[in-house]
């Protein structure tokens, strides 16, 4: 599948429930937990959670792929054993040392001393920090190019900083063409739970990943001339059909491109004002055929609305002058996009204040660090909507319609 990167389909990808045995000596042992309501304590996620870790077993010979969420050792240690069926796991290979995916190293080894720990040198430094051992005396430290033998399946280690701690590796495997990318190509959601899989993929990646776009890009430089059957991710469900479609996105996503045409409004209203102006940009801009995506920070967790900041062409912030500077919720937006390098996007202002409008002011000095086009009608409310702000709102309208790329 060379130069995968570049394929185009354009058909609905789901997410579908993992089945336990993957083929070909690859098994599904991870969980999935449908309680919890808030990934890393800041991101909604109503569908859940999975934690993935993947067997391989290759006559005698046993491979772990990482560990899980430390709430479900039990479940985790049951899936192995169930799995093994007698045999005894020769290696634990640890990608990613986040807790998530990292914290019953310690208790594998408890319970299979003769274990091999398979990590890059940082994460052994790390395991260090978490459990008070460099497990020294059953290691194997791997770095770029490394590889290891299980028998019919060749691992190749290939270093992939930043995406998204400095210790992560991700692990080709030859015999099957199987890369396993630990956090690379997760989604929030359960893997009990079916949907579709750009959205939620999306938000993961940009919320947790996206500030490290060059590293993906360079991760997936590496990975272009490899021919890939199927993707096992850390989270989400394994890929296994339409690999161009996320591979594609994940080179739009790392490189800052947008991936759709169309607008997406964010505001925040005290008393109905601003919104009243969000309302009738949104119908202005409809009548001339643009797809527009409104968010209302007060109603909605912030990283839905940066998902869609980076997912679309163009940009509205509306907010109210407050306390000589900006609303806090839309302080608070801003400061997601600009610590996860938003670029490549044309911005549009809409600013309202009783007394003395600073809104846009504020707004621009906050974004200063992010290479962004402007655009040349802004919109200005005091207090409330009058004739000159309405054409003022028509004329944005206008302008943001004819902007390159945008379709009417």
């Amino acid at each position: 599948m060379k130069s995968v990167l570049f394929i185009l389909l354009i058909s609905l990808v789901l997410s579908k429930p993992i089945s336990e045995d993957l083929g070909n000596g690859i098994y599904y042992i991870g969980v999935n937990d449908d309680n919890i309501r808030q990934f890393e304590g800041q991101y909604p996620v109503d569908h859940g959670m999975a934690y993935n870790s993947y067997l391989v077993i290759d006559g005698d010979e046993v491979a772990i792929f990482d560990t899980v969420d430390k709430n479900f050792k039990d479940e985790w240690l049951s899936n192995i054993e169930k799995r093994l069926k007698g045999l005894y796991p020769k290696y634990l290979i640890v990608q990613h040392m986040e807790p998530d995916h990292a914290a019953n190293i310690d208790e594998l080894v408890k319970k299979y001393p003769k274990t091999t720990v398979v990590s890059s040198q940082k994460a052994f430094n790390m395991m260090q920090n978490f459990f008070h051992n460099k497990y020294e005396s059953n290691r194997l430290i791997v770095k770029e190019g490394s590889t290891l033998n299980l028998g019919k399946h060749t691992f190749t280690f290939v270093e992939a900083p930043m995406v998204h701690w400095p210790e992560v590796i991700v692990t080709y495997e030859s015999l099957t063409k199987t890369l396993f990318s630990a956090d690379g190509f997760g989604k929030f959601g359960s893997n009990n739970h079916e949907e579709e899989w750009d959205d939620e993929s999306r938000r993961y990646f940009i919320g947790i990943v996206g500030k490290y776009g060059s590293h993906v890009q360079k991760l997936l430089k590496k990975a272009a001339p490899l021919e890939i059957s199927m993707i096992c991710p850390t989270h989400g469900p394994v890929l296994r059909e339409n690999l161009g479609h996320y591979l594609t996105l994940y080179n739009t996503w790392s490189s800052y491109e947008p991936e759709t045409e169309g607008v997406v409004i964010v505001y925040t209203s005290v008393y109905g004002h601003t919104r009243e102006a969000v309302e009738l940009l949104e119908k202005k801009l409809r009548e001339k055929g643009v797809t527009v995506v409104v968010h209302d920070l007060t109603k909605e967790h912030v990283s839905y609305a940066v998902a869609d900041a980076f997912r679309y062409s163009q940009l509205v912030l509306a907010t109210t002058t407050y306390t000589a500077t900006i609303f806090p919720a839309m302080n608070f937006f801003i400061e997601h996009l600009v610590e996860r390098n938003f670029q490549k996007r044309n911005v549009a202002f809409i600013e309202n204040g009783s007394w003395a409008p600073s809104a846009k002011k504020v707004m621009v000095n906050k974004l200063e660090k992010c290479k962004l086009n402007y655009a040349k009608q802004s919109v200005v409310i005091k207090s409330a909507l009058c004739p000159r702000s309405i054409k003022e709102i028509e004329n944005l309208a206008d302008e943001l319609s004819k902007y390159k790329g945008i379709k009417n």
